[in-house]
């Protein structure tokens, strides 16, 4: 696995958000619809100073909204959206997340199970889980990646 320890500050996410509530497929659902209606946020995103979106997150929460991991890692809300700047409203029809700053452990996705050995590394390396893990996908690369918090800043 390759990872990486990073800081993130807070960041706001505007997405379609849905709950392991509404069935099988749910995260499918949501992404479908996000990206039918992309045009609608598409001028909120955060940008890099060449222009490229900055993030496209599939941001994790338990019921609560407190950003604790889901329960039972099975049971949670997904918003499946785009980086916004902070002080950017949701339009009609979208949600905005507000993700507190963490440090995270960030791992590059390599097939179905690195969850699972994520998990299995924390264990051993005697660290926890401050938060939800988010999925991210970083649009210059298309690599995905997750992002395990272990420390709130």
């Amino acid at each position: 696995m390759t990872l990486e320890k990073i800081r993130k500050g807070l960041f706001v996410v505007i997405g379609k958000e849905g709950s392991t509530k509404d069935g099988d497929g749910f995260i499918k659902k949501l992404w479908d619809d996000a990206n039918a209606h992309f045009d609608e946020v598409a001028h909120l995103a955060k940008k890099d100073e060449q222009g490229n979106l900055v993030g496209v997150w599939g941001a994790m929460s338990d019921f609560s909204r407190s950003f604790k991991p889901w329960e039972g890692f099975f049971q949670g809300l997904y918003l499946a959206g785009v980086e916004c700047n902070d002080e950017t409203d949701a339009p009609e029809g979208w949600n905005r997340w507000v993700i507190p700053a963490y440090e995270y452990l960030k791992v590059e996705v390599e097939g179905n199970d690195t969850f699972m050995k994520m998990l299995q590394y924390l264990k051993d390396n005697d660290l926890t889980l401050a938060g939800a893990v988010h999925d991210f996908t970083d649009p210059r690369t298309r690599k995905n990646y997750m992002f395990f918090p272990i420390h709130k800043l």
